[in-house]
């Protein structure tokens, strides 16, 4: 009886290691390596667009006009007509200075002008009279020469007092001191009560900023490039502040090429003129100039961030139809907004990895993620679409 339950103990156990074996033996990919899977990327289709060929440099805003208002004659300030810092219409009152003294001087002028006036009508019925006499023989004719003579006298003495009448008159209006052009008023020089002397004491700086200068320098070697595209018609420029991004740049044109390259630099000062009309740009503020000469037709766009570097040069990878990754040294053209130019080693319609690049290999698999797939997308910088 013993014997028989011992039997009974080993057979389940044998039976164990019998199973065992053939479960290994049903999911023999269980206990082995597996392949990771290709590496996720991002793709953006190269486009074939005309892009600028440009310039940059860096420049200076000045002011379209600017004038500093000074008296043209002397006395004290007794009103002003204006707020600092506003917007001035050609023409404005700005200021006066005191007219009493000058309003006399114009009624005295008057009346110089009226005794003279008088003596001339007197001086010519003498000479009539003397006349006469002088053909009757009653008068010598040395008495009818000193007649005539006085005649002349008195019309240049009436000259002369027209002369003053009209200083006189012109001194009174300059009392009146006007905004000469359009523009915004800066801080005032001096006060009301203050005694000023003419074409002597500052009164006020205007400055017109619609348009506005923006001067620039390039260096002698790019000089004949801009003569040259000049002579086929003005060339068109972009203006930024430091601060604003490349699409809010306002556009304008080349206005001013200096005749001489300067000693020591071997720079050549160049001047733009722009549209202000919301004073974005301030007189004496450093700016952005992109000066565009020509433009590239067709050229070859991928974006920024899918350039690398290495010891043989920028390279990018290129997502062939059997979805390897090629390996492409390219050379690289002008930055356009988030785009650059490539002018060697990428075709239009060619897929450029953009994302992803760092766990590719060359002519390794990989797999493109659609979602993030499209065309090089911005406006390339510089372009008039970009331009306000």
């Amino acid at each position: 009886m013993k014997l028989k339950l011992g039997f009974l103990y080993v057979l389940p156990l044998f039976a164990l290691q019998i199973a065992a074996p053939g479960c290994n033996r049903a999911n023999p990919q269980a206990s082995g390596p597996q392949l990771p899977p290709p590496p996720l990327v991002s793709v953006v289709k190269a486009q074939g667009q005309d892009v600028p060929v440009y310039l940059d440099e860096i420049g200076k805003s000045f002011a379209f006009e600017s004038v500093t208002v000074t008296p043209q004659v002397g006395g004290r300030i007794t009103q002003r007509q204006f707020q600092d810092g506003a917007d001035l219409a050609k023409g404005q009152l700005l200021f006066e200075i005191d007219p009493r003294p000058y309003q006399a001087q114009l009624d005295s002028a008057k009346g110089a002008l009226a005794q003279a006036k008088a003596a001339l009508e007197l001086a010519k019925v003498e000479y009539a009279r003397s006349s006469e006499l002088l053909n009757a023989k009653v008068i010598a004719k040395q008495d009818y020469d000193a007649k005539k003579s006085t005649v002349d006298v008195d019309q240049a003495q009436v000259q002369s007092a027209e002369a003053a009448l009209e200083t006189a008159q012109l001194n009174l209006e300059y009392c009146y001191i006007h905004s000469p052009i359009q523009g915004r008023a800066g801080a005032r020089l001096v006060d009301v009560g203050n005694v000023v002397q003419a074409n002597t004491t500052g009164l006020l700086l205007i400055q017109r900023l619609d348009p506005i200068y923006a001067d620039f320098t390039i260096t002698e070697r790019d000089l004949p490039n801009v003569q040259k595209e000049m002579t086929r018609g003005t060339l068109k420029t972009f203006v930024r502040l430091p601060s604003d991004p490349e699409d809010r740049a306002h556009g304008g044109k080349l206005t001013f090429l200096d005749n001489t390259v300067q000693n020591g630099t071997g720079t050549v000062n160049l001047r733009a003129t722009i549209s202000n009309p919301d004073h974005h740009f301030w007189p004496g503020q450093f700016v952005n100039v992109r000066l565009v000469l020509a433009t590239q037709k067709g050229a070859v766009l991928i974006p920024n961030q899918a350039t690398q570097i290495s010891q043989k040069g920028p390279f990018v990878y290129v997502v062939k139809p059997d979805n390897t990754a090629d390996l492409r040294l390219v050379t690289l053209g002008q930055r356009q907004g988030d785009n650059v130019v490539i002018t060697q080693g990428v075709a239009a319609g060619e897929n450029v990895i953009v994302a992803g690049q760092m766990t590719v290999a060359p002519n390794g698999k990989v797999r493109v993620d659609t979602a993030g797939a499209g065309p090089a997308g911005g406006t390339p910088a510089g372009a008039p679409a970009s331009a306000k």
